[in-house]
């Protein structure tokens, strides 16, 4: 007797394939877990700008074991987050933390406003707003954004939505988990026009110095 199957698991079964068909070397070392991390952040570990789904490739191994607890926990409310990571034990949160560190980003920043958001953007990321206690971001996230230690990730490589939805997210606390509360309080502080014109900036820049003085050097041809 001939046994039909549902076309729903087809599809299922033809998405997974592409996706690890699609997937880089390192893939090979990836956990088992990391199976369900690649329709958001895809195999690159680079995740999806217009969706919103974060970078995750090379952020800092303890930071992003932090965030799956925290997600697990509630210190970060996002319903879809939440049910990845509860399920997960304390070794396969660190495997999954681990392998992601290890990936190196890749891919182009996005273009680069123009106007007076881009001037706003840059000034609030490399100087800041200090009549209204607001630090520049690179005072705590390096030279660049490219992150610092374990509790300061990079900036550069993640969606302007993303880090819009990030700074809304510490200012109105369905995020915290931040050293000192930091984030929260430099988040109460901004205007909703200067969290767009810092994310959008930040998300037009480089990877790495290695990248801006390439970006640098082909601006002069």
């Amino acid at each position: 007797m001939r046994q039909f199957i549902p076309m729903r698991r087809v599809l299922a079964v033809a998405t997974l394939g592409a996706l690890f068909w699609a997937a880089p070397a390192s893939w090979a070392a990836a956990p088992p877990e990391a199976a369900s991390c690649i329709a958001c952040h895809g195999a690159d570990g680079m995740g999806n700008a217009a969706a919103g789904y974060p970078r995750l490739a090379g952020l800092p191994e303890q930071y992003l074991a932090d965030q799956l607890r925290y997600f697990a926990d509630g210190t970060r409310n996002n319903a879809i987050m939440s049910g990845m990571a509860k399920p997960l034990s304390a070794a396969q949160v660190t495997a999954l933390a681990t392998y992601y560190s290890k990936l190196k980003p890749s891919g182009k920043p996005a273009p680069m406003p123009t106007g007076a958001a881009a001037a706003e953007g840059e000034r609030l990321a490399l100087r800041g707003d200090w009549e209204k206690g607001i630090p520049a971001c690179i005072r705590c996230h390096g030279p660049g954004a490219v992150g610092v230690g374990e509790n300061f990730p990079a900036l550069v490589g993640q969606s302007a939505a993303y880090i819009e939805a990030q700074i809304k997210a510490w200012k109105d606390g369905s995020r915290s988990g931040d050293p000192l509360g930091l984030m929260h309080t430099v988040a109460l502080r901004m205007t909703d026009a200067q969290t767009q014109a810092v994310a959008q900036w930040l998300a037009a820049q480089p990877l790495s110095p290695a990248q801006s003085a390439a970006k640098s050097a082909s601006a002069k041809h």
